[in-house]
């Protein structure tokens, strides 16, 4: 792929995200970045953007909030007007409200479903409907090794994650026959501002559990997203990559 061939990045304003769409850019494709305001696009996206262009690709921001399907549906026709086609997706966009089964409120269980889940459902959708034309594609989900094992505290956000491979799958059978590849990756514990905030003595107790003994780095997830849309990996769906320092294995 590449080649004027165009990527939709979700919740790409920062972080693992920025990452992603940064290491997509350098690979030759032009980049739809996506926040979730104008307030993210200020604050990141046009910071994104500007370090795609450095690669001699067209990046531009696209406001939408992906749980909400209206908001993505104009998102994907303004990315198809403006760049043309729709060649590879990345539902990277994801929240989190931890707390205990037992304590969670009905409204933190579903602002993380309706942004982690519902939002993979409504962006894939709406993006495949485009490959499908196109008789092309690639699709990656991002989930989680707590979507793969499960996660004390993070009820909500393992369900929703865990309901990222069940998508994942399904889509990787549909819309194969029609040359669109879908796969997802589980990181593990990466060096992002949401592990930043634990306190010391929780990073060096999650540690212990990696072989490697470290985090990993946000260019070492989008080195294997890269893959995932090079033709190095045509053969390549329906699979969920860990990237995890081999914490579960």
């Amino acid at each position: 792929m590449g080649n004027d061939k165009t990527i939709i990045v979700t919740g790409a304003s920062q972080g693992l995200g920025a990452e992603i769409a940064q290491r997509l850019a350098k690979d030759g494709f032009n980049i739809a970045i996506n926040c979730y305001s104008d307030n993210e696009v200020k604050n990141g996206g046009d910071a994104v953007a500007t370090n795609c262009r450095e690669f001699g690709v067209k990046a531009e921001c696209f406001v939408a909030d992906v749980s909400k399907y209206d908001q993505c549906q104009q998102m994907v026709n303004d990315v198809k007007e403006k760049f043309g086609s729709i060649d590879g997706l990345v539902n990277n966009a994801g929240i989190t409200k931890d707390g205990l089964l037992v304590r969670m409120s009905e409204e933190a269980f579903d602002a993380v479903t309706n942004v982690n889940y519902k939002g993979v459902f409504n962006m894939t959708k709406l993006v495949s409907s485009v490959m499908m034309r196109q008789k092309s594609g690639r699709i990656v989900n991002v989930s989680s090794v707590a979507g793969v094992n499960g996660n004390a505290g993070q009820f909500n956000y393992s369900a929703s994650k865990a309901g990222v491979i069940g998508m994942t799958k399904t889509a990787a059978k549909e819309l194969g026959p029609r040359g669109i590849l879908v796969n997802a990756i589980a990181p593990g514990f990466i060096e992002t501002d949401m592990t930043a905030v634990l306190p010391d003595d929780l990073k060096e107790s999650i540690k212990k559990q990696i072989s490697l003994k470290r985090y990993g780095k946000p260019k070492e997830v989008a080195g294997v997203v890269s893959f995932l849309f090079s033709p190095d990996s045509s053969y390549v769906s329906g699979q969920v990559i860990l990237i995890d320092g081999c914490l579960l294995m």
